[in-house]
C-alpha cells in the first residue's frame, strides 16, 4: 500500500454520495411534471452494493407521494443507466424509491415545538 493515500471514508459512503449526485441531476433532466420539485434527500446502499434506496421529498409533501414514486419507478431504468455510465462499479445497484418520512416528521415536530413555545411565552397576550 506504499504510495497510496488512505481513503477519507468507506467505499459505501463514497458510493452513496455519488449516487445522490447522479440521481439528483438525472431527475432534473427528466421531462415529467410528476417529478417537478423532487429533491433527493438521502441514499442508502446495501453492503453488498446490489440495492440502493433513494429517499426523495417534494415541497407539496405526502399529497403527491404516490404519483411521484410511480414516476420514479417508471424512470428507474434510465436512472440506473446513468449510474452505469458515470461510475466505475462492477454492478449497478437496483434502485428503489421511498418518500423521506424523516424530514417530514422533523418538520412536524419542529412545528409542534414552535407552537408550544408560543403558548408558554409569558409575553403572549392570547393566553
Amino acid at each position: 500500500m506504499a504510495g497510496r493515500s488512505p481513503r477519507r471514508y468507506p467505499r459505501t459512503a463514497r458510493l452513496k454520495e455519488l449516487l445522490h449526485q447522479i440521481v439528483a441531476e438525472e431527475i432534473e433532466r427528466i421531462d415529467d411534471e410528476r417529478l417537478d420539485l423532487v429533491t433527493v434527500m438521502s441514499v442508502d446502499v446495501e453492503p453488498d452494493l446490489r440495492h440502493a434506496t433513494i429517499y426523495v421529498d417534494t415541497p407539496t409533501g405526502a399529497d403527491r407521494d404516490e404519483e411521484m414514486l410511480a414516476a420514479l419507478h417508471e424512470h428507474r431504468i434510465r436512472l440506473q443507466a446513468s449510474i452505469a455510465k458515470q461510475t466505475r462499479i462492477k454492478r449497478t445497484p437496483l434502485l428503489a424509491f421511498r418518500a423521506d418520512e424523516v424530514e417530514r416528521s422533523a418538520g412536524r415536530l419542529e412545528a409542534l415545538l414552535r407552537d408550544l413555545h408560543v403558548e408558554d411565552d409569558p409575553g403572549n397576550s392570547s393566553a
